[in-house]
């Protein structure tokens, strides 16, 4: 089914509610005006709805696929995730300084809409990615935002969240993945990650994995947590790919929707440990990323609000199309079977109730007999017919 993104909607909110005039008084957002909105919001619903909605039906047919490490999207969806990195579209709200287009977050959230109601497979990619450069932004080393987010803004790379293990679920106190200490700086990362969504896939060059770890003496709880960055590959001081790091994807989850989103089982640590780098400052992991969880939060928010719309949208149609009762005229409907079907003298409707009324198979009959047979309850004869 095609997707309409409900343009119209968008932009009277952002005008009459959300006072976007106002917004684009604020330093920095000096051509966030209407007519910036609209050009964005119009644009974003060509890539939503010819693009992205068409491979949503697809990624069920044909999801993600493992095999001995390597996850394959869903055919399509490589493609179109370059179109959308390409088109700057995971950038829009994001730093100027770091290639993003610097747009306030009000302009961007309809586009985030439309990515959810069109594909919400795909839209779980960027949704990581988001939420991974605001951590960065937020808690990174001036070396670490250089390095990491224009490559997220840009799309060449993507973001991940790794909190959950096996053990240790909403109860991030048992978390048991360990970061030891190297003598440049770095860690070695050792443990497993699991429920990790777009973890392992061929859709960019590279994933940065967010971890939360633990390093030696750390105190016991959350108190003891930090938090990583770890690339899939390891980043060169000139900003080039490297060498493969120890972190592996060993399988992916068998889902009931969703299912071209790859949800990952990462291995870190099998090979020597994962290298990777710390954010901000020891035992502060679970602060920094709930910067990352409280934007992921919002985006969840909006997924509630894309998937509703396409809902409705899918209902209207085929309230729509959905032939049934009679025409405003009076006249019998020639798509139904009433021109042959006797009437009850109730209702003047095809009804069960009428003695001449035979149905046709061999089941139905049966389900009519039963029907009959079975008490009935006394109604006044002023009560309208129910069948």
């Amino acid at each position: 089914m095609s997707y309409t993104a409900p343009i119209k909607d968008m932009l009277f909110v952002m005008k009459e509610l959300a006072n976007l005039e106002q917004i684009a008084t604020l330093p920095g957002f000096e051509d966030a005006n209407l007519d910036t909105a609209q050009a964005v919001l119009e644009e974003s619903a060509k890539l939503c709805g010819e693009v992205l909605a068409p491979l949503n039906v697809e990624g069920d047919r044909n999801p993600s696929s493992w095999k001995d490490g390597v996850v394959t999207a869903t055919p399509g969806f490589r493609e179109a995730f370059r179109q959308f990195a390409e088109g700057g579209w995971q950038g829009v709200q994001h730093p100027v300084d770091y290639d993003g287009q610097g747009l306030p977050k009000l302009i961007a959230t309809p586009c985030v809409e439309m990515l959810n109601a069109s594909n919400l497979s795909f839209a779980l990619c960027p949704l990581l990615t988001d939420s991974a450069i605001e951590a960065l932004l937020t808690a990174g080393s001036d070396a670490q935002k250089q390095t990491y987010v224009p490559k997220l803004i840009s799309g060449e790379w993507t973001g991940t969240m790794n909190l959950t293990e096996p053990q240790a679920g909403s109860d991030l106190a048992l978390v048991r993945t360990r970061a030891e200490p190297q003598g440049d700086g770095s860690f070695r990362i050792f443990g497993t990650k699991i429920f990790i969504t777009w973890g392992e896939h061929d859709m960019a060059k590279n994933i940065a994995h967010l971890v939360l770890a633990r390093t030696p003496n750390a105190p016991e709880g959350v108190k003891g947590i930090s938090l990583f960055i770890v690339p899939k590959f390891l980043v060169n001081e000139d900003g080039s790919l490297g060498e493969r790091n120890d972190v592996h994807c060993v399988s992916i989850e068998h889902k009931l929707g969703i299912k071209a989103s790859p949800t990952a089982v990462l291995q870190f640590g099998d090979h020597g440990g994962a290298i990777g780098h710390l954010i901000g400052e020891e035992n502060r992991g679970l602060e920094y990323m709930f910067i990352m969880m409280n934007a992921a939060r919002f985006a969840v928010g909006m997924q509630g609000v894309g998937v509703s719309e396409r809902a409705y949208q899918k209902a209207a149609a085929y309230a729509k199309e959905r032939v049934q009762s009679r025409p405003v005229d009076g006249s019998r409907n020639s798509l139904s079977r009433s021109s042959s079907i006797p009437t009850c003298a109730a209702c003047s409707r095809p009804c069960a109730r009428s003695p001449m009324w035979r149905p046709r198979t061999a089941t139905s009959r049966i389900a009519i007999r039963t029907k009959r047979s079975a008490p009935s309850i006394r109604r006044s004869t002023n009560s309208s017919c129910r069948s």
